[in-house]
């Protein structure tokens, strides 16, 4: 059809353009929705052109029952709690030095963040390089328990 014969063309001047009721096209759901939405009827070509990567699933995930999350914990935050570890009898000092069993904490794994100002023994499943630099760096040791 000639573009010069389309309603639209006899209607445009007009206040509704042939649609009936002005309070018609009031809401969102006129245009199907806000944003992008209702993008996946009729024309795909534009939609997947300026977004390529807007519809459909992409990656994975993985299962809760493989991904781990360990209980952590801070060196500095271990430096911190030390005294009252030592009370509760948690910790043991021995020679100078603090040996803190991790394990009877339900604490896994020692992360690298804060400062150590005493030399600490920690035991552990797991340790962040940063952690074994400044427990050694204090005059410590970081021991891997199994």
């Amino acid at each position: 059809m000639a573009t010069k014969n389309r309603k639209i063309r006899k209607k445009r001047g007009s206040r509704t353009c042939g649609g009936g009721s002005h309070k018609k096209s009031r809401g969102s759901g006129n245009r199907g929705g806000s944003g992008k939405a209702g993008g996946c009827k009729g024309k795909w070509t534009k939609i997947i052109k300026d977004y390529p990567r807007y519809f459909g699933r992409r990656g994975f995930k993985l299962p809760k029952e493989i991904k781990h999350v360990y209980n952590s914990i801070n060196v500095g935050e271990i430096d911190e709690i030390v005294d009252e570890l030592l009370l509760k009898g948690i910790a043991i000092k021995d020679d100078g030095k603090i040996i803190v069993e991790l394990s009877e904490l339900n604490i896994e794994k020692v992360l690298g963040g804060g400062r150590v100002t005493r030399p600490l023994i920690i035991k552990a499943q797991r340790f962040t390089e940063g952690a074994v630099e400044k427990i050694e760096k204090a005059g410590g040791k970081a021991v891997i328990e199994e």
